[in-house]
């Protein structure tokens, strides 16, 4: 089941979305979070929820999006409390760079970078038994709700930024029950969207080179996934294919389980606050930046990935000038 959300006159909305243009509309104000939250409290099924309050409402898919009504397929009414994070080095990669990173890994413990040896554990201990905790992922904090931008809308690159470079992942969504527990709701397309330039100065700049725009969906996927998930990553620049390359993910190709991933944010009492919406983005194999792409103004990412419904597009909007000077002193 792929649902999508828009903006209604009346609010927030969710929609039935399936492999043709048509989307039929689920008659509860409030869309996806709505829904989630109703079966929640009533220890009700989401599909079986959805199903109940499907309506007779029939749009168009590409109407949603030229009158710009679409939205991330799972929001909160206030964006502050939806934390938006993610994990790294948690993809194999593709079979060549997992050979090298393996001829690496052979060398003298000493002689591994930190980013090799965090890789290393990830595949040493990143997979416990069922029941099980592994080695925990590096792991980073991105924003909040405020940072996510809508499928097919520009992702703005800050004044600050060296580069506005595309990361193509899966992405877990959830949302927090009453008491406290952390309830999937399902996954979707992600875009990342980091300066590789400032990571590549020194990975201890990380955190400076994700606190940015990021987007996911059009579609959220209920229900459990595949192991292994194929896809692509395009860029379009002026009407034309710029660069374009196949990517993986699922556990099959991933050094960690998704529940240990899981376990290792969700551990935190803080992030498990009643009420909250949780994005997170399971890391990539796949940049077009590792390949020389430097994008521009009005580039567009398109990633699909397979059973996931339309790809996620989105074009790089304009970078303003820096507008913050210092900090203002009140006595």
């Amino acid at each position: 089941m792929r649902l999508i959300q828009f903006k209604d006159a009346q609010g927030v909305k969710a929609a039935l979305a399936d492999d043709t243009d048509q989307v039929s509309v689920i008659e509860v104000v409030g869309g996806t979070y709505a829904l989630v939250m109703m079966a929640v409290q009533h220890g009700m099924s989401l599909t079986h929820l959805i199903q109940q309050h499907l309506g007779n409402q029939v749009l168009s898919y590409q109407d949603l999006i030229e009158s710009q009504r679409l939205l991330p397929p799972l929001t909160h009414p206030d964006a502050a409390h939806c934390l938006v994070s993610g994990t790294g080095l948690t993809h194999l990669g593709s079979a060549d760079t997992r050979d090298a990173m393996h001829a690496k890994m052979n060398q003298d413990e000493a002689s591994l970078s930190d980013s090799m040896r965090m890789f290393k554990m990830g595949l040493e201990g990143g997979r416990p038994a069922a029941g099980g905790i592994g080695v925990q992922p590096e792991w980073f904090y991105k924003g909040d709700g405020g940072c996510v931008v809508a499928p097919e809308r520009p992702l703005p690159v800050p004044g600050s930024a060296r580069d506005a470079g595309e990361e193509s992942e899966l992405v877990g969504l959830y949302v927090i029950a009453p008491d406290a527990t952390p309830v999937r709701v399902g996954f979707a397309v992600g875009n990342e969207f980091s300066d590789h330039v400032t990571e590549r100065v020194n990975y201890l700049w990380l955190a400076h080179s994700k606190l940015r725009a990021c987007s996911f969906g059009p579609e959220i996927v209920i229900g459990e996934l595949p192991s292994d998930l194929q896809g692509e990553s395009r860029i379009v620049r002026g009407g034309k294919v710029l660069w374009t390359r196949p990517f993986v993910t699922g556990e099959a190709n991933m050094a960690h389980t998704l529940a240990n991933l899981e376990h290792h944010h969700f551990k935190y009492a803080g992030f498990r606050r009643p009420g909250d919406v949780h994005v997170h983005f399971f890391g990539t194999s796949t940049l077009s930046f590792a390949d020389g792409v430097r994008t521009q103004e009005g580039d567009r990412f398109e990633i699909s990935l397979q059973g996931f419904g339309r790809p996620l597009r989105n074009p790089i909007g304009p970078q303003p000038a820096d507008m913050f000077t210092a900090v203002r002193t009140i006595v």
